[in-house]
């Protein structure tokens, strides 16, 4: 299972957040964006908001499929009207408009705690 991290920010009015949150809440997300998302390999993602701020935790199973998953978003009708719906309250991170770029890391514990020096 590999894990992705992926950060994008909401515009900045304040009834944005209320809205991109109650889209979000469970049973409000449309049944066929939830069973698309699970077809398509992703075994969970959960998503945080720090104020205008989002990120998106992936674990993605071997069995993930960007290419199908981004081709439903284009020809399936409610997965296109979700898509639609959240690029109104979405806005990407960085001058270069790419959404959801994907984050990379830079430190983590348990590379440190192998070192025999520290145990």
């Amino acid at each position: 299972m590999r894990r992705v991290i992926r950060i994008m920010d909401l515009a900045a009015e304040s009834a944005t957040l209320e809205a991109y949150d109650d889209a979000h809440a469970t049973g409000q997300t449309p049944r066929a964006v939830i069973k698309a998302l699970h077809r398509h390999g992703i075994a969970e993602m959960e998503i945080f908001r720090a104020g205008h701020r989002l990120v998106m935790i992936l674990h993605l199973g071997e069995e993930f499929d960007p290419a199908g998953l981004a081709e439903s978003e284009r020809t399936d009708p409610d997965l296109a009207a979700w898509q639609l719906r959240m690029t109104t309250l979405q806005r990407a991170p960085f001058g270069d408009g790419e959404p959801w770029p994907e984050a990379h890391a830079v430190f983590r514990l348990s590379d440190h705690l192998s070192n025999k020096e520290m145990t």
